[in-house]
């Protein structure tokens, strides 16, 4: 399948998919607490998402039983909601792709319930600080390396590691399209941008080794030494002079929009 660039007409439409996936992750902080289930969160993302005619990809996409992916603590990702309360201290990525008006938004947050540990707030800070320095890079002519690259430097610099088997992907009309991203490479390689690209960046980093394992269900993803794990996730688009950030939400302090001089 090769990449797709995206027409007028369909950025329009994935500026809406990345706007409603975002305001779910909004709408659904203050229910992040201490003795609330993930299955209870997943099914108010769930209604608030079919509420606004929309569907969660993830509900029955090659048999994912849920709406959107709970990963607690040392679970890297694809953790499916269950009825196992939250507790003081968890971590939790919220992973949120809707499907609108037949285009997909995708995005995932960090939460803390309570009070974090130091090093839980760390692993957060510095994963998020890789997905940013990654985002602000983007525009035509750069490839996929160039970030990639700047991504694993900045959370290997800080002793923690990339997971390497999960990746970023191209997303519009089909929901896991070309190009794969990697959080983790070299310079000058991978995929070129162009303007109308539609990708997710979303890095994976553990505070321990970068091994994971597949749970039985064949989805949950754990680090193999159950050392944390921490995510952030985008959906971009690249723009003539720069990035646009089509999921950005309002507690965030990155513009929506970044251009660049020019073009290299």
């Amino acid at each position: 399948m090769s990449i797709s660039i995206k027409t007028p007409d369909e950025i329009e439409k994935m500026r809406a998919a990345g706007r409603l996936a975002a305001e779910v992750l909004e709408m659904i902080e203050p229910h992040i607490k201490a003795g609330v289930t993930t299955a209870e969160i997943d099914q108010i993302c769930h209604d608030y998402i079919v509420a606004r005619n929309a569907y969660p990809a993830p509900l029955n996409y090659h048999g994912f039983p849920k709406s959107v992916c709970t990963s607690l603590n040392h679970v890297v990702c694809h953790g499916i909601p269950n009825e196992k309360p939250l507790k003081d201290g968890d971590i939790m990525n919220l992973d949120v792709t809707v499907k609108l008006d037949g285009y997909h938004g995708d995005t995932s947050k960090m939460f803390v319930v309570g009070k974090p540990s130091i090093l839980a707030e760390r692993l957060i800070r510095v994963t998020q600080e890789s997905l940013y320095q990654a985002i602000k890079m983007v525009r035509p002519g750069i490839r996929t390396g160039d970030f990639a690259a700047v991504i694993q430097k900045h959370a290997e610099g800080h002793g923690y590691s990339i997971v390497r088997e999960y990746c970023g992907h191209g997303i519009g009309a089909v929901f896991h399209e070309e190009p794969q991203i990697l959080h983790y490479g070299t310079p000058g390689t991978g995929d070129v941008l162009e303007a109308g690209m539609c990708f997710t960046i979303e890095p994976m980093v553990n505070a321990g080794k970068r091994h994971t394992k597949l749970m039985k269900d064949g989805w949950t993803v754990l680090t193999k030494d159950r050392s944390l794990s921490a995510q952030w996730e985008h959906t971009l688009l690249v723009t003539e002079t720069g990035v646009e950030v089509l999921t950005l939400r309002n507690d965030e302090d990155l513009p929506r929009v970044i251009e660049h001089a020019a073009a290299s």
